[in-house]
Formats: structure tokens, C-alpha cells, sequence
């Protein structure tokens, strides 16, 4: 009985992992702001010329690396596993890139765009989340911050969010002089992708759970 279980929760983890990639990549398509957590790779890698796929990359090992130094002497070193991972996150997210190159000029078609990469973004977290597997990096220090200040993961995910805005806003007016990637659609993801998780949990999470074996 257990192998259908473990099927299902390495199939559920995968998906959502491509859905959140694509989610991800849609949301730079957008032109009204990027998700927060990925809007640092994306300021350097618009100010710079550099990879986006490959700036991800390296943020998210630096964001493993500062959960390796706030969970110290505690540290897991399976957690270690994140680094692989965003590895072949970068992949995902070069491969969706190379295929959606779309570029809207009206304003409906983008905010269209935006609702749809919210929604795959949600979907994909919660996904992932919810087969308690090897973490997104950014989820995995979410968590750790929550567990070190003893308010939750809410909290960490507030924080990391309002860290990833500031850092990039930062970069941004000190090397462009503008801001680079931040908007209204940062804004509205910073509040839609809750809601998007919450409401796939409260419909999906039980059932999907079951399926995994949970």
C-alpha cells in the first residue's frame, strides 16, 4: 500500500514544482513587477545583463546558507538538499523562459497575465509544501526564521517577503537608478499567493494528502 502513496507524493511534489516555475516565469512576463521572493534575482539580473535562471541559483544557495547559520548547531544536513534543488529550479525556470517570451502592451492583458502566474505560483507552493519534501529555499528560511523567533512561519514569510522587496529596491536606485522588477504586481502577489495557497488548501489539501499517504 505504501508505494501508490509514495508515488503520488514525489508526483504532487514534481508538479507543483513546475507549476511554481512557471508561475514564477509569467510573472516576469508581466511588466508590472515580479513575485518578492524572486525579485532580487531578477533586479540584478535586468540591471546587470546576467542570467535570470542563474541569478535565482545563486540567491536561493545564499538563502540556504543563512538558514544553515540560524539553525546552527541544529542544522539538518539533508536541508543541505535545497541546493541541488534550486539547481534544477534554475532549469525549470530557464526552460519556461526560453518558451514564453510573450510581451503585452495593454494593460488588461497583463493584469490577465499576472492573475495566472499568482495562481500557478500558489498552486505550485502549496503543492510542495504539503508533500513535505525538500523545501524551496526561500519557503525552507521562511520557516527556519518562523522557528527561531517563535512566531510561526507566517511571520518568516512576511519578513523574507519584505526583505527580497527592500534588498531589490536597493539595488535597484543604487545601481539603475530606478526600480527594477518592483510594482503593483509585487504588491498584489505579495497578498494574492496567500490566498491562492489557502484557497487550494481548503479545497485540495486533504485530498491530496490522503493520496500521499498522509
Amino acid at each position: 500500500m505504501k508505494k501508490p502513496f509514495t508515488f503520488y507524493r514525489i508526483a504532487f511534489y514534481i508538479l507543483g514544482c513546475i507549476f511554481l516555475a512557471l508561475g514564477i516565469t509569467l510573472s516576469t512576463r508581466t511588466g508590472l513587477g515580479v513575485s518578492p521572493i524572486i525579485s532580487m534575482p531578477f533586479a540584478i539580473s535586468s540591471i546587470w545583463g546576467l542570467n535570470f535562471a542563474v541569478m535565482t541559483f545563486v540567491v536561493y544557495s545564499i538563502l540556504v546558507g543563512i538558514e544553515f547559520l540560524l539553525k546552527r548547531p541544529d542544522y539538518n544536513f539533508a536541508d543541505l538538499l535545497q541546493i541541488p534543488f534550486s539547481l534544477v529550479f534554475s532549469i525549470l525556470l530557464d526552460f519556461f523562459g526560453s518558451i514564453f517570451t510573450m510581451s503585452y502592451t495593454r494593460l488588461w492583458q497583463n493584469l490577465f497575465l499576472l492573475i495566472i502566474a499568482i495562481i500557478f505560483t500558489g498552486i505550485g507552493a502549496a503543492m510542495m509544501v504539503n508533500m513535505r519534501l525538500i523545501p524551496n529555499p526561500a519557503d525552507g528560511l521562511a520557516h527556519t526564521i518562523g522557528e527561531v523567533s517563535g512566531k510561526g512561519m507566517g511571520l518568516g514569510k512576511n519578513i523574507m517577503d519584505f526583505s527580497s522587496v527592500g534588498s531589490s529596491c536597493l539595488i535597484g536606485l543604487i545601481f539603475a537608478h530606478q526600480l527594477a522588477g518592483i510594482g503593483i504586481g509585487t504588491v498584489i502577489a505579495m497578498i494574492g499567493v496567500g490566498r491562492v495557497i489557502a484557497v487550494f488548501n481548503h479545497f485540495f489539501k486533504t485530498r491530496i494528502c490522503k493520496l500521499a499517504g498522509f
